[in-house]
């Protein structure tokens, strides 16, 4: 190898990773690996996802351009012969990545997804469409409060797999007029939604990717979610967690419907106990 050697290596080495760096992120974004997103705090989410790529990839590509630039500055003749620099310069070098990354990965991680945070978890929405989700291996169950606006009571020891999937009292007044439905989650569109999440069993986790939400239900611990969707349509509710041998087959749909379509599906929805 003649002298320069070591550096025409070093150039080499850039402009085959600054291609090939290039041709992945064309490609990726050619894809469209993200779906639509349609709910407010979905757009929110999207924010912080965008502000990763955009710091991840800008510190990939100046990580790689000083360490292709310590191989031009630092090597001569051979690629062999490597002049290893100072100490300091190694120190600092070896200190920067660290700061830098923390800025990124806590700091700004902090600054831009912490109104999201507060969005999906602390605010209380005004006049917010309240719902529950129930997972149980392998199935969905929603359950609407009725016309009293309560839920009522239930009881793991009244589950039946037929009659009671989820375990309401007839004993409690306030669940006669509790509506309850199989695999399917209907809203409205443009109100806040709270959902109220438990499970029956194992742990499972609530997925919509067009919502950008996804939050476990774990045994003993109910947690809820809360979103406001934006466009009419209907979207997979999947499982996002491991859950047994039919995990692969527990997804459920999630509908929803303009205002006045909604009000009127409500009203025709019968009482899990029917009507007196």
């Amino acid at each position: 190898m003649d002298e320069g050697g070591g550096r025409s290596t070093s150039l080499y080495l850039l402009a085959g990773f600054l291609g090939l760096f290039t041709l992945l992120t064309v490609a990726g974004f050619m894809m469209g690996w993200r779906t639509d997103v349609v709910t407010h705090e979905g757009e929110g989410i999207d924010g912080v996802i965008t502000y990763l790529l955009w710091t991840t990839g800008a510190l990939v590509v100046i990580g790689h351009v000083v360490l292709i630039w310590f191989l031009w500055k630092y090597t001569s003749g051979k690629v062999a012969a490597y002049n290893r620099p100072n100490k300091r310069t190694q120190l600092i070098w070896g200190m920067l990545p660290v700061v830098v990354l923390l800025l990124v990965s806590e700091g700004g991680v902090l600054a831009v997804a912490s109104p999201v945070w507060k969005s999906l978890y602390i605010d209380q929405p005004k006049d917010p469409f309240l719902v529950e989700v129930v997972g149980k291996q392998f199935e969905w169950y929603v359950r609407y409060p009725g016309a009293d606006g309560k839920f009522g009571k239930v009881d793991f020891k009244e589950v039946d797999a037929v009659e009671n999937q989820i375990g309401l009292l007839d004993s409690d007044e306030a669940g006669l007029d509790d509506i309850v439905k199989n695999g399917v989650l209907t809203i409205p569109k443009g109100r806040p939604c709270v959902i109220r999440l438990r499970t029956q069993d194992v742990i499972h986790s609530f997925f919509v990717p067009q919502f950008r939400v996804k939050q476990d239900l774990i045994s003993g611990f109910p947690t809820r979610i809360k979103f406001t969707p934006l466009k009419a349509g209907e979207y997979e509710l999947a499982c996002a967690e491991l859950c047994g041998l039919g995990h692969y087959n527990m997804k459920g749909k999630v509908v929803v419907k303009e205002p006045a379509d909604f009000e009127a599906w409500l009203a025709k929805q019968e009482p899990f106990y029917g009507t007196e």
